[in-house]
């Protein structure tokens, strides 16, 4: 419990003791009872009194915390001495509540602040070791993170391997396995051996940094319904100041009611016509929302964002690394001459080169095919461009394109022709072996779809949301993919500023839309678009300019997102409703008479009670089960999909 939540709690726990001792002071009939029920008053109502003061003389603005304090004032003159202490106190103790709930709220970025280590363990250039400041460490220090440490800085792992729990970052519950060349971040937690890390940042540029930056941020940033409440705030309680009077008067002289019974009710209506519920409608809950989110690697950067994605319409994604792996994959192998030789003469020319097809190639035959270690002494030669070729007992062996290959010495049959037309027909890269001229086998590599995707997509279509891709890609590939997905429509050959035309007009077409992205040509369409989501690993300027980013590269997320925007919507509104309909019940039921002054100050604040506990059911995220698809579906099977339109 915080400074200010304390002194909170013992000014309500001094005003009820007080409170309680006039009661019985004024039992026993004594004379001074009224000093203990004012003492009561001072304690319960000093501190929201003078911030509302403040307001009035700084900012020449009125608040519930002045009608509050006039309602106890005028309790005290008509003589309902302890009807004004019991306003005060429980005043008093819906404030303690509504500061200790709101902080609750705010618990996941002081949990995040905590992550953030102060110390690390350096190695000097003797080879010492010592514990430093974690803002004394610079960018290529080395760094020892023991098993079971916190990893204190973004740095990149030269020595080990070790599970990495990440959740604090990503919100993933399963480790991360690391080794040497991995990216590690600091706030994350070593698992398992002790590590080496070379820094790569300072202290103030980590993720971690970064994402306690953007959350303090966004819990500053209200939405547009908080703040319209907040701007009528100020016009509510003049409305009310005037009715008072008007309550008083009118009945007193026109209805025959008696003064201490018309001015009884001015005071009930001071406290009944207080809007606490209704200013605290949205903003805890906000507040909570984004802490949600925050916890689950969602950084939402304002309420207003969140409050936009709602109303999501229209939904538009980047394809490689967003919609797709980001990596080639072996989707389709062909081998003429399936032998171990063929296999393994091919595994050993590819682990030559760090290609990235080759990787893809090597990750598909490296399971299944056993290479000893001569095989990596083959004398293989990169032709630049084209592929690799080696001589192997007399025999010249190539890997590459298709001209490169030359396998002209023996026609294809038509059925190894059709299986290559389709292959290209379906934007996929296309791997020849040849051996003297003679094809063994080919392969078709290809950026395939995140397992994710299917399920998003589905999700948004489902939603009556209009989905598209644009991409810098070629037409068959884009082609493929966008048919594949569902998509309603894409668009090839994308530069940069084509991707923030096009945003801009759909969003003038269909009204909010999202852009989802990760790569620099994608930052000013994050920019055009209503709400821009960047992937976490994306590069800092897409991640700078987004108004969402989600920290693992998961597309769930997004889902996960717009499904508690969704809620986010609901609890606003069931508690706009509420706190009015609440108000307006205490009115009537104070005009015929038949509210008493306690029961309308547990009306009143009660409901402001329910209210904010009705927002913190926004602390808990609805999470997304795993996909069932293992993989893009084959473009060679018929589909019965859709096909998506070219914007």
């Amino acid at each position: 419990m915080g400074k200010d939540e304390k002194r909170a709690w013992l000014s309500t726990l001094l005003c009820l003791a007080f409170m309680i001792a006039g009661r019985i002071a004024q039992a026993m009939a004594l004379t001074w009872f009224p000093l203990l029920f004012i003492i009561a008053i001072i304690f319960g109502g000093w501190k929201q009194t003078s911030e509302g003061l403040q307001e009035l003389i700084h900012k020449q603005t009125l608040n519930v915390d002045l009608l509050m304090a006039l309602a106890a004032i005028g309790a005290c003159i008509i003589g309902n001495w302890f009807e004004g202490a019991m306003l005060t106190f429980i005043f008093c103790l819906s404030g303690f509540l509504e500061e200790y709930t709101t902080n609750k709220s705010r618990k996941e970025i002081t949990a995040l602040m905590n992550l953030q280590p102060t110390l690390a363990l350096k190695y000097f250039p003797d080879g010492s070791l010592e514990e430093v400041p974690v803002e004394e460490v610079a960018v290529g220090d080395l760094l020892m993170v023991p098993k079971g440490g916190t990893i204190p800085i973004d740095g990149i792992i030269t020595k080990g391997n070790s599970p990495i729990n990440e959740a604090a970052i990503n919100g993933e519950s399963l480790p991360a396995e690391k080794t040497v060349g991995a990216e590690v971040y600091g706030g994350t937690l070593n698992l398992g051996n002790a590590l080496t890390v070379k820094v790569r940042t300072v202290a103030s540029d980590t993720v971690m940094a970064k994402i306690v930056k953007l959350v303090e941020e966004a819990e500053n940033q209200p939405t547009k319904t908080a703040t319209f409440i907040n701007k009528i705030e100020n016009i509510y309680v003049k409305m009310v100041l005037i009715a008072v009077p008007l309550m008083i008067f009118l009945p007193y002289f026109f209805l025959g009611w008696s003064w201490h019974e018309s001015f009884y009710r001015g005071m009930v209506l001071l406290v009944v016509a207080s809007p606490c519920a209704l200013v605290a409608s949205a903003t805890p809950a906000t507040l909570a929302a984004i802490s949600a989110g925050a916890k689950n690697g969602i950084l939402v950067k304002g309420g207003a964002a969140l409050e936009r994605l709602s109303h999501l319409r229209a939904i538009t994604f980047d394809k490689t690394g967003t919609l797709t792996e980001g990596r080639p994959v072996v989707t389709d192998a062909v081998f003429i001459e399936d032998s171990l030789l063929v296999r393994q003469m091919l595994l050993a020319m590819e682990s030559q080169t760090t290609h990235p097809l080759s990787t893809a190639i090597i990750d598909y035959l490296s399971e299944t095919t056993p290479l000893e270690e001569n095989w990596q002494d083959l004398p293989v030669e990169e032709v630049t461009g084209f592929g690799l070729q080696c001589q192997l007992e007399g025999q010249l062996w190539r890997v590459g394109k298709y001209q490169f290959a030359d396998q002209q010495a023996q026609p294809l049959s038509k059925k190894q022709e059709s299986q290559i037309q389709q292959l290209l027909a379906s934007g996929k890269t296309l791997i020849y072996l040849t051996r003297a001229g003679q094809l063994l086998a080919f392969l078709a590599l290809q950026d395939v779809a995140k397992p994710e995707a299917y399920q998003v997509i589905n999700y948004f279509k489902d939603q009556k949301i209009y989905t598209s891709m644009l991409t810098g890609d070629n037409y068959e590939t884009a082609s493929v993919i966008s048919r594949n997905l569902g998509l309603d429509a894409f668009q090839a050959n994308c530069l940069p500023e084509d991707k923030a035309k096009i945003i801009a007009e759909l969003g003038e077409t269909h009204g909010v839309n999202v852009m989802v992205g990760d790569g620099i040509n994608d930052a000013p369409a994050l920019a055009n678009a209503a709400i821009g989501v960047a992937m976490g690993e994306g590069t800092d300027l897409a991640v700078d300019v987004a108004d969402m980013v989600l920290m693992k590269n998961d597309l769930r997320k997004l889902q996960m997102a717009h499904q508690h925007a969704q809620k986010l919507e609901r609890v606003i509104k069931q508690n706009i409703i509420f706190s009015i309909g609440v108000i307006l019940l205490l009115i009537l039921s104070n005009f015929v008479q038949i509210l008493t002054l306690p029961l309308g100050v547990i009306g009143h604040e009660g409901s402001t009670i329910l209210v904010i506990l009705n927002g913190l059911r926004l602390l808990r995220m609805k999470s997304i089960p795993e996909s069932n698809h293992a993989c893009a579906p084959c473009p060679l099977q018929s589909s019965t999909k859709k096909e998506p339109k070219i914007v």
